[in-house]
This record gives C-alpha cells, sequence and structure tokens, in this order.
C-alpha cells in the first residue's frame, strides 16, 4: 500500500515544470490573437517532490514530501517546431540537489481554429539520487488531438515511454529494460478575461476532466504520470555472480486515474503566472480515496 501511494504522490509533482500541451497552446494562441512569432520562455517552477529516502522503496519509512524548484528554457518558433530544456532541484537531500534534467523537442500545429495537434520527444537524464530510485523509463514520446469547434474541447493524448538502465557491480549486475503506454481522454473549456487590473492584462481558465488508461509498470516522469502510482511485479532472473540479472515488471493496460483540473493562466506583458489545482481519484491500487495536488510557475517571454 505505501509503494502505491508513494509513487501516486510522485506522479501529482511532475506537471509542475510546466502545463503540458504547448503550454496550453502557447496560452490559447495568444488569447486567440494568433500570434506568428516566434520567441523564448524562461520559467521557473515550484512543487513537492515524493522522497523515498533511499534509492529503493523502503516500507518501513513514512512519506515525505521534498520541496523542488525547476527552471527551464524553450524555444516557440513561429512555425511550430519547439526545442527546450529543464532541471530540477530537490532541497533537503545528501546527495545530488540536481536530481533531473529533461531535454525536449516537438511540433505543435495550432494553426486551425477548430482542431490542434502535437508531438514531441523528451530524454530523461536522472542524477544518481539518494531520493529517486533507479527507472528504466529514460524517453518518451507524447503526441494529442483537440477538437475545439464546440463549446467543450475534446481531447486525446498517447503517450509512450521505454529505456533501460544497469546497475551493481562487475560480479553482479542489475539490467532492466521496459516501457509503458497510457492514454489520456480529455474535455475542456477555456474562459478568457481581458482588462481586469491593466488594459493590457488577461487572466485565462481552463477546467478539465481527464481519463488516463493505460500500464504503470515504472517509476517515471511519463506525462500520463503525474498522479498516479504503480504496483511492481519484479521477477528476479538469478544466476550465478558475474552474470546479467534481468527483471520483467508488468501490469495491464486498464483504467488508471480520474482527474479534474483547473489551470489558470495571468498574462501580463511578457509575464505569466500559471497556478494550477488538479484533483484525482485512482481507479485501481488500494488507495482509492480522492487526492489533490497545487502547482504554480512563473515564465518571462522574450
Amino acid at each position: 500500500m505505501r509503494v502505491f501511494l508513494t509513487c501516486l504522490l510522485l506522479f501529482c509533482s511532475v506537471f509542475a515544470e510546466g502545463q503540458s500541451l504547448a503550454d496550453l497552446e502557447r496560452q490559447l494562441d495568444s488569447l486567440l490573437n494568433k500570434q506568428q512569432k516566434s520567441e523564448v520562455v524562461a520559467s521557473l517552477s515550484y512543487g513537492n517532490n515524493p522522497a523515498y529516502g533511499a534509492k529503493t522503496v523502503n516500507l518501513e519509512q513514512p512519506i515525505v514530501m521534498k520541496a523542488y524548484l525547476s527552471p527551464s528554457l524553450t524555444w516557440y518558433h513561429k512555425s511550430g517546431l519547439t526545442a527546450g530544456a529543464s532541471g530540477y532541484y530537490l532541497f533537503d537531500t545528501d546527495k545530488n540537489h540536481w536530481f533531473e534534467w529533461d531535454f525536449t523537442a516537438g511540433y505543435d500545429y495550432t494553426k486551425k481554429r477548430n482542431f490542434l495537434t502535437g508531438i514531441s520527444y523528451t530524454r530523461y537524464l536522472f542524477a544518481d539520487s539518494t531520493d529517486v530510485p533507479a527507472t528504466p523509463i529514460n524517453n518518451e514520446i507524447f503526441s494529442y488531438f483537440y477538437y475545439r469547434k464546440w463549446w467543450l474541447h475534446m481531447g486525446i493524448s498517447l503517450d509512450f515511454g521505454w529505456g533501460s538502465y544497469t546497475s551493481g557491480t562487475r560480479r553482479l549486475k542489475e539490467h532492466v529494460t521496459g516501457s509503458d503506454f497510457n492514454l489520456i481522454a480529455t474535455v475542456r473549456h477555456p474562459f478568457i478575461f481581458d482588462g481586469l487590473l491593466f488594459s493590457d492584462d488577461a487572466l485565462l481558465l481552463q477546467p478539465s476532466l481527464s481519463l488516463t488508461t493505460g500500464t504503470a509498470n515504472y517509476y517515471s516522469q511519463l506525462s500520463a504520470f503525474r498522479y498516479m502510482g504503480r504496483s511492481p511485479k519484479l521477477k528476479p532472473n538469478k544466476g550465478r555472480p558475474g552474470k546479467v540479472l534481468s527483471y520483467e515488471d508488468h501490469t495491464g493496460f486498464e483504467p488508471r486515474a480520474i482527474d479534474c483540473t483547473i489551470n489558470a493562466s495571468y498574462l501580463f506583458h511578457q509575464f505569466t503566472f500559471s497556478p494550477s489545482f488538479t484533483v484525482f481519484k485512482p481507479l485501481t491500487g488500494p488507495e482509492l480515496q480522492l487526492m489533490g495536488y497545487f502547482t504554480a510557475r512563473l515564465s518571462y517571454s522574450f
């Protein structure tokens, strides 16, 4: 139960680094003005990350939430191409405060008012941290499609992660290779309020309801796993010293969680403040009660 809850809380904090979907389609196409320009966005996010206190899960230890900061730099080209990098700095840890680096490249098509789509690839680099367990999931492909002609915008996203890692000594090694795949169905509607405090400011509120279905085999930072947990089923193939040990870890493709999120963005000149609050209910595992989390980000575009 503690393993499930720990992983569940872990993915609550993943989206603090960004609002995803190309930053809410570049703040809903710069509040529907369809800006056609290239820009660079520098951001600083804050969140809480569940810390294991070890490189493996210890069921005897309580779950500890540790604060982290995540700076990022993203380039958006007017053609739709994007590229960015972000890091995660974990407070109150004994080793490697910078426990993760992400590098992303993608393309977002937002030129049509009635629909939008995009795809991105992210490479995850994890440091040897005392609070983050090793994971084979270090690559991700994320794609989405939204139809927004109706009052309710209907969307579907596909999220696939894969990779491998090897750890241990020369005489005894552990080699893990694995993947996870998830599908997210979403309905949402944006509300825009301009001229709130100044003549050139605006507020974007976008509530959404999502259902995530898929596998949950490994610790990862996949976009689909911002709040989900997993129950590992490790099956070691034991061998003599010096022989590589392989592990398999599989769960079924099934509904994982349903969530309700309110994304808010306050835009003033080149600054954007983006808080977000999510309430979600897991559909699998021992912890099925409602949970919630809050994230925030400050951005500057130039």
